[in-house]
Parts: structure tokens; sequence; C-alpha cells
């Protein structure tokens, strides 16, 4: 790396706080050139996109989460309005829980529980993590984002003694997302276990006439806020869905909102060399061939940051995991991404990244204020910020010099404003490179289809614990079980359902050997 390759290729943007330095990237000096026809189209996209053009026609929905920090470029003039009274409501609501107004049914609401799924869980951890304090938060939160029953004892566990003075937030387009309606149905069961009334804790974030909207309103729960159909998930955080939990916690959502209309500001801009989510978006396409020849390594070198790497997993993998390009074409798209943090995984799996196989590019996250308040000279000179600051740019350098490619991604701090600014940031890249490759990054048909494939086998544990319960005492193989079910074909599913349910004591199991041979009971 030379220092006029630095000079050129690293890019202060003043006006977010940010710099972005693609010196470490080896590409052509005619490669912005070469790239400039697609990423004018890319930008005309992302325009008609924020015009409300139809971005999913799957689903006939425009995407309009940029909408939701400048609700002046909502399409309608009822769209922009219910923005900005939600972001009033919210404001509004957290204030009557602080200051008491709105109280638990046995006092004050000093504890946050919000159970969500995806989107509607990472955002408002990655929030949390990043930007709270504890001792000092205005509610100590805590979230459901799985339907795993141990980790649902866990948490309700830790908040036995202080569910009487806990608000639920329940996160749910739908109302029927599996997870989050067990979630729910578990946390009010312990409320009612407590002798609590939980609809009485009890906050509704949903789309309009969903299963979770039809239940808070005949239960007469506290709250309803919206989730509109022109947000996906993965893009919410700046809807209700992070906002609120954010506000309740005490965090400034105003500050969020402004870094992610002062990102918009400058991504939205068609002058390459001036737009950091453009510049993003082609060295993407550079370091994997535009087909995902590479995996992308997140290293926040910020221990607040944490969860970026797994936000930034659902919002690059759903939207650009896709099988077909806009054509119908199979393509088989996308950007594996992983990570963890600086300088901890310089102990864990920077030693195969330096020497084992080339199959990824590394985005360093350099921020550069340490703390709040004075540093403590660990070595005569040296504080631990400045051990850190020189374990990412030795790492870096150990990286180049095994011809390994890196961008870096320099912060001022991290506070509501940066956040809000990356945050917007990387939902522009991600629109950019789908454009560049041509596919849709607004649809999900994985995982729907997922979905449907648990249902299924949900559908055939049903058929197997009837026929056992129609013949109690009788044993059956599990190819036996699912012949008499009707299901031949899925005898190993059968077997694992099976298993499943009599490790819960659900059904009776007798061991044999081979192990296929074991049979099962009512």
């Amino acid at each position: 790396m030379t220092w006029d390759r630095f000079k050129q290729n690293h890019l202060p943007f003043p006006s977010l706080g940010l710099a972005l330095d693609i010196s470490r990237v080896p590409f052509p000096d005619g490669f912005l050139a070469s790239m400039e026809a697609p990423m004018q189209r890319a930008f005309a996209e992302m325009q008609a996109l924020e015009a409300g053009a139809i971005a999913n026609p799957d689903e006939g929905r425009m995407v309009g989460h940029y909408w939701l920090r400048q609700p002046s470029l909502a399409p309608t003039a009822a769209i922009a309005a219910e923005i900005t009274g939600t972001v009033a409501a919210i404001k509004q609501f957290a204030a009557r829980v602080h200051t008491g107004e709105l109280r638990a049914s046995r006092g004050a609401f000093t504890r946050l529980l919000v159970i969500g799924i995806g989107g509607s869980a990472l955002g408002p951890q990655l929030v949390h993590q990043a930007l709270g304090s504890p001792g000092v938060d205005r509610m100590q939160v805590s979230f459901l984002d799985n339907t795993d029953p141990d980790g649902i004892d866990t948490t309700l566990r830790a908040l036995r003694d202080e569910l009487a003075h806990t608000l639920v937030v329940v996160i749910s387009k739908s109302g029927g997302t599996p997870e989050t309606r067990n979630g729910q149905l578990e946390t009010a069961a312990a409320f009612q276990s407590a002798g609590l009334s939980f609809a009485q804790h009890a906050v509704a974030i949903t789309g309009a006439g969903s299963k979770l909207e039809q239940t808070a309103i005949r239960e007469g729960w506290l709250a309803r806020f919206p989730m509109w159909d022109w947000v996906g998930g993965r893009t919410s955080e700046l809807s209700a869905v992070g906002l609120l939990p954010a506000a309740l916690q005490g965090i400034d959502i105003d500050a969020m909102l402004a870094g992610a209309a002062a990102a918009d500001a400058v991504t939205r801009g068609a002058v390459t060399r001036e737009n950091p989510a453009a510049l993003l978006a082609l060295m993407w396409y550079h370091l994997t061939d535009g087909r995902g020849a590479k995996d992308m390594v997140v290293l926040p070198y910020k221990d607040r940051l944490l969860l970026f790497s797994r936000y930034l997993q659902q919002l690059v993998m759903e939207s650009l995991g896709k099988e077909f390009d806009r054509a119908g074409r199979v393509v088989n798209q996308g950007i594996a991404v992983y990570g963890n943090k600086g300088s901890t995984d310089q102990h864990a799996y920077v030693q195969q990244l330096r020497e084992g196989v080339n199959n990824f590019f590394v985005t360093f996250i350099e921020v550069l204020r340490d703390r709040d308040g004075p540093a403590l000279e660990v070595d005569p000179g040296i504080t631990s910020g400045d051990y850190l600051h020189g374990f990412l740019l030795g790492t870096r350098d150990a990286l180049s010099e095994k011809d390994r490619s890196s961008i870096t991604l320099t912060v001022d701090e991290v506070s509501p404003r940066t956040l809000g600014m990356l945050i917007a940031l990387y939902e522009r890249v991600v629109g950019l490179y789908a454009s560049l490759i041509n596919i849709n990054a607004y649809h999900q048909p994985g995982v729907e289809a997922g979905k449907k494939a648990a249902g299924g086998v949900l559908s055939l544990q049903a058929k197997l614990v009837a026929a056992l319960a129609a013949q109690p005492g009788r044993p059956f193989t599990a190819e036996a079980l699912s012949a008499a079910v009707g299901s031949p074909g899925q005898t190993e599913l059968a077997y694992k359902v099976l298993q499943h349910l009599a490790a819960n004591g659900r059904v009776h199991a007798n061991p044999a050997s081979p192990w296929w041979e074991t049979t099962f009971r009512a």
C-alpha cells in the first residue's frame, strides 16, 4: 500500500463524521469509470424507490424505509402524517412511562421486555447494546427473540421478581409469526402465574387488522403502534419497531433519525466518488466478482458495536441471498457475512484470515473516541484505547501483507446520530448493490419457504401423536408409524419428531439395536 493510493482512496465525509478507506481494495485504475453506467442506473432505481415505485412485485408493495427519517419524501400526505404522528406518539408514550403517569399494576414500570424475531429483535438489540448504559438507562431491557423454551425460561426467570414492574412490547407485523406468538403466550402465562394482568403490561407493534392487533384490542392492551406493509423487518429499526424500545430505554431517537437523514442526503447523490454507499457497493462488486465469490467479515473495534455484524448479517444476507435475478434467471446470489469484534477476534479467527483460504474481505469499523472521561495510562503514555487502536491498524497491515483485502469505515464516536447514520448507510449500500447485480433486495421467498416447511413438520407431528394416542400401549417403529399415517416417504422426519417428543416425555421410547428398530408408544 502506498501513501499516494491512500490519499486518493481515503475519503472523508465531514458532515457525517465518517471516513471511508477503500485504498486496500485492489481495484484497477479504470474500475470506477467502467462501472459508472450501471451505477447511474442504480441511482435512478433508488430514486424511483424513494418516490414510491413498487419494489416488491411479489406482494405489490412499495418499500419506504427512507421515508421514516424524511416523511416529506413519502408519496402521499397520509403516509407522511402517519410517520410523524407515530414518532410523536412514541415520545408521548415513553414520557408517560418515565414520569410514572402510566404505571404498572403494582407501581412504576422499571423493566422492559421486547418480544420479536429477526429484524424485529436484531435492530432493537443492536441499539440497546450500542447506546445503553446500565445504571443510566431509564429502563432495563431484556429480549425474547426465539422459541427456545430454555431461553424463554432463562429470561423470564431473571424477570420473575420484577414482572410487576415490567412493560412488554410484542412486535409482529402479522401477529402470526410463531416465534413471537410463542414468546407472547409464554410471557402471558408467567404473568398469570404471578397473579398479574398481562394486558395491563402489554404493548403491540403490529400491522393494521393483524391477529396481534385483534388480540390487543380484545384484551385491552396499554397501546398499539403501527407496522406498515411498506417497511420490511430488516429495515424497520427506524420505525416504531426500534424507536419505541429505544425511547423507553431513554435513547435520543431524534438524533438517530437525524443521523439516518444525514446519511440519506449524502448517499442520495449521483456523483459516485462523493457517495460512500455507492463506493461500498462497488467495492463489494469488485471483491466478490459481482456474484458473492468472497465472504464479508465485519470487525468493529468497539464493544458497543458487538452486534453490528449480526445486524448486517440479516440485512445483507436476507436482502441479497436470492436464487433468481429480476429476469427470472438462476443466479444464486448473495454475500455471506460474519464477524464479532476486535480485538477479540485476533485471538480467534484472524490466524485463518491471514494465512488460511483467501475467500473473504474484511470491513474494519474504527471508532476514534475511546471513552467518556479521562484515560488511564496502562503503560507510560499509552492507554487501553491506544492498544485497541494499535491492534486494529496492526491487523489491517498484517492482512495486507498477505494480499487480504479490507475496507475501513471510520466514525468519530458511537452515538445515537452515528448509529442512525450507519443503519441508513448500509441500507443504501444493499439497495445499490442489488441493482448492480439485478436482483430484488426486498422480498424473501427463502424465508417463507422455511416457514412453510416448519408447518409441514408440525402437521406430521400432530398425525403421529394422534396415531399413537389411538392405540395406547402399542409400539411402533418410525417406519411403521409413518406408513400408518400415510407418510411413508417421511420416515426420517417422523423419527426425528418422535425422538424429540420422547426426550420431552410426551411419548415413550424403547431403544433398540440397530437404532432404527427403536419403538415409540403413547
